[in-house]
């Protein structure tokens, strides 16, 4: 989709969104579980991103848009691990309120009326792409 005046794509905002959902439910499970809390994996962004817009994203447009939020500073990855980063949180909590059906239209106002996209060196080689697919096509199957 589009990108807007600040040159963020829907794709992007809903990326971000999905790694925000993850991360939290993540830190939940690790909290309750008296674990460390370690970010996402791109299993638990993928999951997210089904569930806000019920479709997986591609590798091409998982890869663009982590790159591009990497990049601004926004979203940190390591290997197959995703983190929001302290500025994404910031944006994440100064957006204007909005239910989840929405986030993402919001959320991509925000990009483009606070920061522009960034180019950060991450690639997602296909094998570790179609593991984070075949990691979620197996809770779904669990139930989890």
């Amino acid at each position: 989709m589009g990108a807007g005046a600040g040159g963020w794509h829907w794709n992007d905002a809903w990326i971000f969104v999905s790694a925000v959902i993850a991360e939290r439910l993540e830190r939940d499970r690790a909290l309750h579980a008296a674990l460390p809390v370690v970010g996402a994996t791109l299993a638990d962004l993928l999951a997210a991103a089904d569930f806000l817009h019920h479709s997986v994203p591609s590798r091409a447009e998982l890869e663009d848009s982590v790159r591009r939020l990497a990049g601004a500073g926004l979203l940190t990855i390591d290997d197959d691990m995703v983190e929001v980063a302290p500025a994404g949180e910031q944006l994440w909590r100064t957006r204007p309120f909005s239910g989840l059906s929405s986030a993402v239209v919001t959320l991509q106002t925000q990009l483009n009326r606070s920061s522009t996209p960034g180019d950060h060196e991450w690639t997602l080689d296909e094998a570790t792409y179609n593991a984070a697919v075949r990691e979620y096509s197996m809770r779904l199957a669990d139930g989890r």
